[in-house]
C-alpha cells in the first residue's frame, strides 16, 4: 500500500496540511520543516495523487499568464523572459496555461474551477473588463507590468517613465538637442510613459519638440524600419540628430534604414532604445538602452500568487520596479 499524507504527516509530527502544503513548495512553510517532510516522503516512496487531491481541494492544479497579445506588441524576448521568470517559480507543482486575451471573444471559459491563479502581463486599459471577470469569479489575481491603480490589486510594475526620462537626459547630456522619438501601439501604457518621460526630459533640458519627429510605431521591427526611414527623409538640417525608439526591436528596424541610406551609427545619427532584449548585445554597433526586469518582475508575480492560491486577501499592493541604463555603442557626443 502507498505512502499517504497523513503517513507523512505522523512522522514529521506535524498536521497534514502543513505537509500538503510543503509538497506544493508553499512559501508559507519554512524551508527547514519543508526539508524535513520532502526527506520523508522521499523515503517513504510518496507519490501524490494530484486527481484526488484536486477533488479534495476544489484546485485544477493550473496557472494562467495571460497577456493582452501574444502577437501585437509583445516581443519574442518579452515573452521568453516573462515565462521564464514564472515558471522558475511554479516549478512542477502546477500547469501553465497561456494566452493573449485577444484570442477570446468572451470569459466564459476562465472560472475558479479551471484556474487555482492568474497572471495577468498587461499593456492596455482595454485588459479592464477581463480583470473585472476574473476577480468576479473570485480567482486570485496578480496584474504585472501595468499599474492598473486599483488599491484591492496586487500589481507589479516597472518605471519606464523614469526609465525614459533618464535615457532622453543621457541624450541632451551627449549634445544633442533635436531627438526623435519612435512611439509604441497607441493605447499601451507602456507607449504613454515612455513618451512622457521623453517629454519631461525635454521639457525640463528646455528643447523644442517637433511634431514631423514623433511617429507611431508597432513596437515590431519593421515599424522602426519605416519610422526610421521617414525621419532621415527630412533634410539634413531638420532630421534629428538622436532617434528614441521604444523598444529594443524597433530600434533594430531603424538601425538597418539608418544604415540603408548610408548613414553610420553613432557618427551620423544616434539610436537608443527600450527593454535591453539579448540581441541589443549584437547589432552592430550595441545598443544602449533601458533594462527592465521583466524577469525579476514575472518572479515576484508567480511567488505572489501562490501565497494567494495558498491564503486568499483582499488587500492589494503596488510594488514599483526601477529600470537601469545601460550605455552602449549607438550614442555618439555632440561637440
Amino acid at each position: 500500500m502507498s505512502a499517504t499524507i497523513k503517513d507523512i504527516a505522523k512522522l514529521a509530527k506535524v498536521s497534514h496540511m502543513t505537509v500538503s502544503r510543503a509538497l506544493n513548495n508553499s512559501p508559507l512553510i519554512k524551508e527547514e520543516t519543508k526539508r524535513k517532510i520532502l526527506e520523508i516522503a522521499e523515503q517513504l516512496n510518496y507519490v501524490p495523487n494530484y486527481n484526488a487531491k484536486s477533488l479534495v481541494l476544489q484546485r485544477s492544479h493550473t496557472i494562467g499568464l495571460f497577456f493582452t497579445s501574444m502577437v501585437q506588441g509583445t516581443s519574442s524576448s518579452f515573452l521568453a523572459e516573462a515565462i521564464r521568470g514564472v515558471g522558475q517559480e511554479v516549478g512542477v507543482q502546477y500547469n501553465l496555461f497561456l494566452r493573449g486575451i485577444d484570442d477570446f471573444q468572451e470569459f466564459s471559459s476562465i472560472h475558479h474551477r479551471r484556474f487555482d491563479g492568474i497572471l495577468l502581463m498587461s499593456q492596455s486599459e482595454r485588459d479592464d473588463t477581463f480583470i473585472r471577470h476574473v476577480r468576479e469569479q473570485e480567482i486570485p489575481l496578480v496584474v504585472l507590468n501595468r499599474n492598473v491603480g486599483d488599491p484591492g490589486i496586487v500589481n507589479f510594475v516597472s518605471n519606464d517613465r523614469e526609465g525614459a526620462y533618464e535615457l532622453t537626459r543621457y541624450l541632451v547630456e551627449q549634445g544633442h538637442t533635436r531627438i526623435g522619438l519612435v512611439e509604441g501601439i497607441a493605447g499601451y501604457k507602456s507607449t504613454q510613459e515612455r513618451k512622457e518621460g521623453y517629454l519631461r526630459a525635454m521639457t525640463t533640458a528646455g528643447l523644442e519638440v517637433r511634431e514631423e519627429w514623433l511617429i507611431e510605431g508597432r513596437y515590431d521591427v519593421e515599424s522602426g524600419y519605416l519610422a526610421m526611414s521617414r525621419l532621415m527623409a527630412l533634410s539634413l538640417e531638420e532630421r534629428p540628430t538622436a532617434v528614441f525608439c521604444c523598444n529594443d526591436d524597433m530600434a533594430i528596424g531603424a538601425m538597418k534604414a539608418a544604415a540603408e541610406a548610408g548613414l553610420q551609427i553613432p557618427a551620423d545619427v544616434s539610436v537608443v532604445g527600450f527593454d535591453d532584449i539579448g540581441f541589443s548585445h549584437y547589432t552592430n554597433p550595441p545598443l544602449t538602452t533601458v533594462q527592465r526586469p521583466i524577469e525579476q518582475l514575472s518572479r515576484m508575480g508567480a511567488r505572489k500568487i501562490l501565497e494567494l492560491i495558498e491564503e486568499p486577501s483582499a488587500v492589494g499592493e503596488l510594488v514599483l520596479l526601477d529600470t537601469r541604463l545601460v550605455c552602449r555603442e549607438s550614442v555618439g557626443t555632440l561637440r
